[in-house]
């Protein structure tokens, strides 16, 4: 079958879905919508900022003057406390939910964003991650911890300091619940963790692989949806990023670290990208057929100023992409590793 030329599609292992792949597609004229493209902010403190240390919050609290990462409860969460209720009226259901909603700022610098983090700093980031999942998750009614950041205005950021945010909620969320069912399959029929088999596989054929270190892998997915979409993987079969041991850690904020620099200089911007760890859900369940991993969505596809759209067909039928995962592959692995900032 050709992988290359033809429209054919590919099945996402983790969830079941499916994704068309078109690419006869990618030679067609564009003359859409260009955005203006995402600059490096080269400020280090703005005063009129709510996340920079000693600013009033946007809630009225003033922030510490912390001088590394810093978490605290969202002043306008999206979750909140609340006992749990349920309602049905005929065919109208609904239930209450409820949970914590936290902000991280990754750094005191308004314009340190992770590619251009030391590997120091997004260390602390990371060990941040495993105490707030830990933390949150072994509160009884909490069963799903979302570590997650909306990078860049076009994916809907509110504020430009580099931040991620933090979601822990009663119930698990559908994304998950599928990936929950297909790794579970997976492990009772085979004895092995699902993304781990797929990651032997991976590496075997290299056609997909972007980066690698003694413990990870950062990949483009072979069922990826967004045009330069990527997964980081650890190679052991960790079911959390609570039990990443000191070494993973490190490799881990190395490959995160790599891995957004290419971005940024793959269009010599400061790229936008939703990006989200995925991993046991904190049900009091022994769930040792989840296998951590953390996916990036970016919306650009042929330059700074284009991006991708899921509307149309995407939003009535299927996802759809145009370039291969190979070929997205082969141009993230071909940028410098070093930021196009310092050259």
């Amino acid at each position: 079958m050709d992988l290359i030329n033809t429209p054919h599609k590919r099945k996402n292992i983790l969830t079941g879905d499916w994704v068309l792949v078109s690419p006869n597609r990618t030679r067609r004229p564009w003359q859409g919508t260009k955005d203006k493209s995402e600059e490096i902010n080269r400020i280090s403190f703005d005063p009129s900022c709510y996340l920079c240390p000693g600013n009033k919050r946007a809630g009225g609290e003033k922030n510490p003057n912390y001088d590394g990462v810093y978490v605290f409860k969202n002043d306008f969460s999206a979750l909140l406390e609340n006992p749990y209720q349920s309602h049905k009226d005929g065919l109208f259901e609904a239930e209450s939910e409820s949970g914590v909603c936290k902000v991280i700022c990754y750094s005191p610098n308004h314009g340190l964003t992770l590619p251009l983090m030391e590997l120091d700093a997004i260390k602390e980031v990371i060990r941040l991650w495993q105490k707030e999942y830990t933390l949150l998750g072994n509160n009884q009614d909490i069963n799903h911890v979302q570590i997650f950041e909306n990078k860049g205005a076009v994916m809907g950021c509110s504020n430009p300091h580099p931040h991620g945010q933090i979601w822990a909620q009663r119930s698990i969320p559908q994304e998950v619940e599928k990936k929950t069912i297909k790794q579970k399959n997976h492990w009772n029929q085979n004895g092995s963790s699902l993304l781990g088999d797929y990651l032997k596989q991976e590496v075997q054929s290299g056609d997909r692989i972007i980066l690698e270190n003694e413990t990870f892998v950062a990949l483009v997915p072979y069922w990826a949806v967004w045009p330069f979409e990527t997964m980081i993987i650890p190679k052991n079969h960790r079911v959390s990023i609570a039990e990443l041991s000191a070494q993973e850690v490190r490799d881990y904020a190395e490959i995160l670290k790599n891995l957004t620099i290419r971005y940024d200089n793959l269009f010599e911007t400061s790229f936008p990208y939703s990006a989200g760890i995925h991993q046991s859900p904190t049900n009091g369940e022994v769930n040792k057929f989840w296998h951590m991993h953390m996916s990036f969505y970016p919306p650009l596809l042929r330059s700074a100023e284009v991006k991708k759209f899921m509307v149309g067909y995407e939003m009535f039928a299927n996802p759809q992409r145009d370039i291969t995962a190979e070929k997205a592959a082969e141009r993230l692995k071909k940028c410098s590793d070093t930021h196009y900032s310092k050259n």
